[in-house]
């Protein structure tokens, strides 16, 4: 298995086995927005992404390379990495869409100055992104979205075997696409609010011109601020209705990495 021999036979093999079927599963869990937060602990992700490992290799004719430690058998492990964090990226992609929207709407609200710890991605976000964030894992776990995609990965092993994971340049171009869907859902997910703040900022500015006497950022700030938070309750149905519908296009985006 890799070209090396420690004298423990058929059970050496199987764990280099169960090692080079971990690689896909690993770099794929690392890259996807929920099971890679930064919040969950590395050692259940290990656990994880052997349990995964095991699942496949008992379910799934998998052959692997045999000789790890040669150059066949690393371009097998690059190509193994580069299909599990195209999988994952795919589905980050759509998830980055919410937390576009809420800059969007935080900085209309003039709320871009109200950051929070992102647990999830390990870094600072504002408080709208964050909870949108929630909302959206809430909406995906409960559609069972973490099922489907752990599914399409295990089915991964079927459509490109190890040793054929070159995705090819359409797949490519096909992912580079979806970038410009993620800013459309972000746009969509935000127009509601945006257009109440729009309408709030006329209004002010017309106040400030008929009555220059009155403070136009003590006046604006909190009418933003009251606008915006009325706005997104309102229209909190209409967001969720968009959230639900970014799990499907999520999952079936990544469903046309695998089959196109």
């Amino acid at each position: 298995m890799i070209a090396l021999d420690f004298g423990f036979g058929a059970v050496e093999q199987e764990f280099w086995r169960m090692v080079f079927l971990m690689t896909r599963v690993g770099a794929a869990l690392l890259a996807a927005p929920f099971f890679g937060a930064a919040s969950v602990p590395m050692t259940v992700r290990l656990a994880m992404t052997a349990a995964l490992a095991i699942f496949v290799a008992a379910w799934l004719p998998v052959t692997t390379p045999p000789a790890l430690l040669s150059v066949d058998g690393l371009l097998a492990v690059a190509g193994e990495v580069l299909l599990g964090l195209t999988l994952g990226f795919v589905l980050q992609i759509a998830f980055a869409g919410p937390a576009i929207a809420a800059e969007l709407i935080g900085g209309g609200m003039g709320m871009s100055m109200a950051v929070a710890a992102d647990p999830g991605g390990g870094g600072s976000t504002t408080a709208f992104g964050q909870y949108f964030v929630i909302v959206l894992t809430l909406i995906f776990l409960a559609l069972g979205g973490h099922l489907h995609w752990i599914a399409l990965l295990v089915e991964s092993y079927r459509v490109f075997p190890p040793g054929e994971t070159w995705l090819g340049a359409g797949r490519f171009e096909l992912i580079a696409s979806f970038a410009g869907m993620m800013f459309e859902t972000a746009v969509r997910i935000a127009l509601p609010v945006t257009l109440v703040l729009l309408l709030v900022q006329i209004l002010t500015g017309v106040l400030s011109r008929s009555a220059p006497a009155l403070n136009l950022f003590a006046l604006g700030l909190p009418a933003g601020v009251l606008a915006g938070i009325a706005a997104l309750i309102i229209a909190a149905p209409i967001v969720y209705d968009q959230f639900e519908d970014l799990v499907s296009v999520s999952l079936a985006q990544t469903e046309s990495v695998l089959l196109q």
